[in-house]
């Protein structure tokens, strides 16, 4: 569809967005649907994110939040949902009664992500997180909700994990806190997730070394995504564990994005199937 003076304007807002597949799949749902709507990415600074944020919105349009500028998204909507609130990020943005609302859909994201991996959702399960920043904080938003028993933070820096963890502590979920993997020799878990950045560059060290661990992990979920698959994901299926990228989380939180700016369910499987054309692999 040509784009008109009506075309309803989406946009990725963030530094930087050239390496983003959002518009890919995103464009191809909207075709896909007979939408007149059209969806870019836009690399702008922490200062201007606020004022597109509301221009976009306000122009009948909305659009997602990528890093750095999530913390800054969650300051500048005017009502917030319960995940921004928890998170203090905001990663989605769309107008309603007036209102500049947003979302934080990674939540969902990693949700979907691992009852893709899994099979199930993380109720129950005993789960390594590698990180503490914005990624690490939905996801523990994500498996607090889901009914997870045991969460492990590991991060280098021991402040940052505590701040994390006793933001999401109650007394169904037991969450823990470690500088190292090293300081949980021969432990088990369910599930470990990369929300680091590690793996973004080639030549990044494995954010944990399967090979050189003494832990014993069920499965293995990356939330960084690359063409192919990440090193990480690699190394965990020469290990013999089940594990996928952030490609999946990508599509979720995307499709809870697009049910917000729309009102109608996403066309995931359009979107999958965008995403293999562009990476020449399985994005689930």
């Amino acid at each position: 569809m040509t784009p008109t003076a009506a075309t309803r304007p989406f946009a990725l807002l963030g530094d930087p967005v050239g390496h983003s597949l959002s518009p890919v799949f995103q464009n191809a749902a909207i075709r896909h649907l007979g939408l007149d709507a059209v969806y870019v990415a836009l690399r702008c600074a922490a200062d201007d994110a606020p004022g597109l944020i509301r221009s976009l919105a306000r122009a009948g349009g909305g659009g997602n939040v990528t890093v750095p500028h999530k913390q800054v998204a969650a300051r500048a909507v005017d009502v917030a949902s319960d995940r921004v609130v928890r998170t203090g990020a905001c990663n989605a943005f769309w107008l309603a009664d007036g209102r500049v609302h947003g979302d934080n859909t990674d939540v969902a994201g990693v949700d979907g992500a691992i009852r893709a991996l899994l099979g199930r959702s993380a109720a129950g399960a005993s789960v390594l997180l590698l990180g503490a920043g914005g990624a690490a904080s939905a996801a523990v938003c994500a498996l607090a909700d889901a009914g997870a028993e045991r969460i492990v933070i590991v991060n280098r820096s021991p402040e940052r994990a505590s701040e994390l963890a006793e933001r999401f502590r109650t007394p169904a979920v037991r969450i823990d806190t470690a500088a190292s993997a090293d300081d949980l020799p021969g432990e088990q878990f369910d599930l470990a997730i990369n929300s680091t950045s590690l793996g973004l560059k080639p030549g990044d060290p494995l954010p944990l070394d399967p090979h050189a661990s003494t832990l014993t992990l069920g499965a293995a979920l990356d939330l960084v995504y690359s063409p192919g698959e990440t090193q990480w994901v690699h190394q965990m299926r020469v290990r013999g564990i089940p594990a996928a990228d952030g490609k999946e989380m990508l599509i979720q939180q995307g499709a809870a994005a697009f049910r917000h700016w729309f009102g109608v369910d996403a066309p995931v499987d359009v979107m999958r199937a965008a995403l293999r054309e562009t990476s020449g692999r399985d994005a689930s």
